[in-house]
């Protein structure tokens, strides 16, 4: 199978886990994580019909954005503060915020540039040690202070669930969804109203993500390598 093929299988089995949720698939935005491919490769993907792309290094963000600027690109790497300018130019919604230090840079660039830049707090649900994100405990008061910042626009959360268990990542998920509910039901109405995204769940799990009421999910090998031919 090639990329377009399998980015085509991919948007079908969203849009079928979408219906069997009760979901319409408009709600649910497949992210391409072209991250492995080249911008060729990315290439492949859009003339399939994918608008979506998520990069977690700031190099290849900025190639495959310039290279393909019709599409939407989205920052879901570790955030280095010397990339954080590199980021905000090229990327419409950065996944990964955790450190308000970082958030504080961010709409510092994005006043510079005379936008407001978007992007979602990342909250480590699990607890495991190997992974990113600021606690459940702690995710609301974060929100409200980068919520406050006048170049950037909380959209929602994200998060990273165990491998390996459906049931434990199913968990993870529906954690992350009662979570931003609780965060939506304390914000000002202004920022309550663009509080509505949730990305969580990639190649591995996430029908789970879908079923919980992710709003992005994030998938790569599923599309872009060969052993999901």
């Amino acid at each position: 199978m090639t990329i377009a093929d399998r980015y085509v299988r991919e948007r079908e089995r969203v849009s079928e886990a979408c219906e069997a949720a009760g979901r319409s698939p408009d709600e649910v935005t497949l992210l391409a994580v072209s991250k492995t491919v080249d911008v060729e490769g990315a290439r492949q993907a859009f003339e399939a019909g994918a608008r979506a792309f998520g990069e977690n290094r700031p190099d290849e963000l900025m190639a495959k954005a310039e290279a393909l600027p019709e599409a939407q690109w989205h920052f879901i790497g570790n955030i280095q503060s010397r990339r954080i300018p590199d980021i905000v130019r090229h990327a419409s919604l950065i996944h990964s915020l955790c450190e308000l230090r970082h958030a504080e840079k961010i709409s510092r660039v994005a006043g510079e540039l005379g936008q407001v830049q978007d992007v979602l707090v990342e909250v480590n649900v699990s607890g495991e040690a190997s992974k990113s994100g600021v606690s459940p405990d702690e995710a609301l008061a974060r929100v409200q202070r980068i919520a406050q910042l006048p170049w950037v626009r909380v959209r929602g959360l994200m998060t990273m669930a165990p491998q390996g268990d459906a049931r434990v990542a199913r968990a993870c998920f529906d954690g992350l969804v009662a979570l931003a509910a609780e965060i939506r039901s304390q914000l000002a109405p202004d920022q309550a109203a663009g509080f509505d995204q949730i990305s969580a769940g990639m190649s591995e799990d996430w029908p789970e993500a879908v079923a919980a009421g992710s709003t992005i999910v994030r998938i790569g090998r599923a599309i872009f390598s060969e052993e999901f031919a």
